[in-house]
């Protein structure tokens, strides 16, 4: 759960993002005190071609979106937010994956990270095995895309804002393995390294 520090005008189901209306500070901080992320800049919305599958929110023209270029350290069981996401050809996740330069069924069992887990904490986790729990169920999946946390509003990121600082992007393969609803959208889970 997150402690806001000042009102949020818009969460995202999709990537669990959110807008903010004035030029104030915000910090988001995670209830567990592993680690904190604090927003690092605010990318200004523009509006497209989005599509909402999977419950995905779209920007909007002059909604200011924060920008995270940090992650929580990693560890035996690092709190995240699992949302849902299509990494098949003409599915929410936009292109093809970052890891791999392809597209994946939603039957694979594979995932995107946050941009601060992918690449800026000194770990390489492209096409690694990752350990996730929730539900009472544990699956590995390998990580083939970033959820972008600093940039979106575009073709490219499927006119979505950025991610926040601690997603888990998961193939409905990977929602069906935690026995999880596809409906819920966003779910509560750990994950670590393998």
């Amino acid at each position: 759960m997150f402690a806001l520090l000042m009102f949020l005008s818009h969460l995202r189901v999709h990537g669990v993002s959110v807008s903010v209306g004035s030029s104030a500070n915000v910090t988001i901080e995670s209830s567990h005190s592993r680690g904190r992320c604090h927003i690092s800049g605010f990318l200004h919305g523009k509006s497209g071609d989005c599509n909402r599958d999977h419950g995905s929110v779209c920007c909007k023209d002059g909604h200011r979106y924060p920008q995270f270029r940090c992650s929580p350290p990693v560890s035996a069981d690092t709190p995240a937010i699992l949302t849902l996401n299509s990494f098949a050809r003409g599915g929410d996740g936009g292109g093809k994956s970052f890891c791999d330069n392809r597209f994946h069924k939603d039957t694979e069992l594979v995932v995107a990270l946050s941009t601060g887990w992918l690449r800026l904490d000194g770990k390489r986790r492209c096409n690694k095995m990752i350990r996730i729990n929730g539900n009472g169920r544990a699956v590995l999946a390998k990580v083939v895309d970033e959820c972008d946390s600093v940039y979106g509003c575009d073709a490219e990121h499927n006119f979505e804002p950025p991610c926040p600082y601690n997603d888990v992007d998961a193939s409905p393969a990977v929602w069906k393995a935690l026995g999880l609803k596809e409906a819920i959208g966003v779910f509560k889970i750990t994950w670590s390294d393998v």
